[in-house]
């Protein structure tokens, strides 16, 4: 009864649950009167106990139906409503920065295409053109479901433009989907955690330029760190860098606890080396492999406008499968 009794205070003060919570009160009353009835008038006892019979049955659907509706609101903020999606350039120089931008605009797209709610909280470009590395916002109860097999480090074999030769060149960048909870499943100190105002570097009128609104959060304990200046407020940009440095923790944390059940677990991000390939996008060949289902599909400018159903299905059908396991496989 006394687990009950937890049960109960937190069925009072959940909005979702209050009104039955009442409900529940006012027929435990009815139950206390009517076994008072059993004991001090005898004559009412046979109807009191099938009053108390009743008020029982309805206590124990009243509780069930609360019971479920707070399990229910506990799986749903475990969801991810949305994902930060970083992309870092990796190996091969400034055709690796280049083929980051591509793979976030293929992402982009990709969530256009959904109806998927965008915007981009940072970007660090690099000086050749493309980005060394950023981070993008897509807010959808579905993204995370769709995306999360994205991460790991993708290749691209091509002829850049500034090759005079001809020859193809191999470059990587990682991906790394980051899951957004309405409840973290991590615990942030206030304290472990550093704050610094610069200005934006981007456009979007004068006040950007003139007052400090970007935001850059580093978490002491573990180095991690995020920026976001997407905003024009200083606090709302704080709110987000706040979030997507959560999502970044809890990715950590996450990666901590498989460590723990498996021998071998490599990061999921990767350090861009070419040898720690999810996928490769070979242009002159027009071929997409993804090395852990070793499906190939032959439409690179497609995909890389956005139209990765094919993909998406396929690896899904293999992770339903326990094809794909949690690390990343060698080709």
């Amino acid at each position: 009864m006394e687990q009950n009794e937890e049960k109960l205070k937190e069925f009072r003060e959940n909005h979702k649950t209050q009104f039955l919570a009442s409900q529940y009160d006012a027929l435990s009353v009815k139950l206390a009167e009517a076994c008072s009835l059993i004991e001090t008038e005898p004559e009412m006892a046979e109807l009191a106990r099938e009053e108390v019979s009743e008020i029982e049955a309805q206590l124990t659907i009243q509780f069930t139906e609360m019971d479920k509706i707070i399990e229910s609101s506990k799986v749903e903020e475990a969801k991810p409503y949305g994902v930060v999606l970083e992309v870092r350039a990796g190996a091969g120089g400034d055709e690796a920065a280049l083929f980051a931008e591509e793979l976030a605009g293929m992402y982009i797209k990709y969530a256009e295409n959904q109806g998927w709610q965008r915007s981009i909280p940072s970007v660090s470009a690099s000086a050749g053109g493309g980005y060394k590395e950023a981070s993008f916002e897509i807010i959808s109860p579905k993204v995370y479901d769709a995306l999360r097999y994205e991460t790991g480090v993708h290749r691209v074999q091509r002829v850049p433009v500034t090759e005079k030769a001809g020859r193809t060149h191999t470059s990587t960048a990682s991906v790394a989907v980051l899951p957004m909870r309405k409840k973290p499943t991590v615990e942030i100190n206030p304290g472990d955690i550093e704050l610094e105002f610069s200005r934006s570097g981007g456009a979007g009128g004068q006040n950007v330029n003139k007052v400090e609104t970007a935001v850059r959060l580093v978490h002491t304990p573990t180095g991690v760190d995020v920026r976001c200046e997407s905003e024009r407020s200083q606090l709302k940009n704080r709110e987000k860098a706040m979030t997507m440095l959560t999502a970044k923790l809890e990715m950590l944390h996450e990666e901590e606890e498989a460590r723990k059940h498996a021998a071998v677990r490599k990061n999921q991000i990767g350090t861009g080396d070419r040898s720690e390939k999810i996928r490769t996008y070979n242009f002159p060949q027009n071929r997409i492999t993804d090395h852990r289902i070793k499906e190939s599909w032959y439409n690179v400018e497609q995909v890389m406008s956005g139209q990765l159903d094919a993909i998406i299905e396929a690896i899904h059908e293999a992770a339903a499968g326990d094809v794909i396991p949690g690390t990343t496989l060698e080709e």
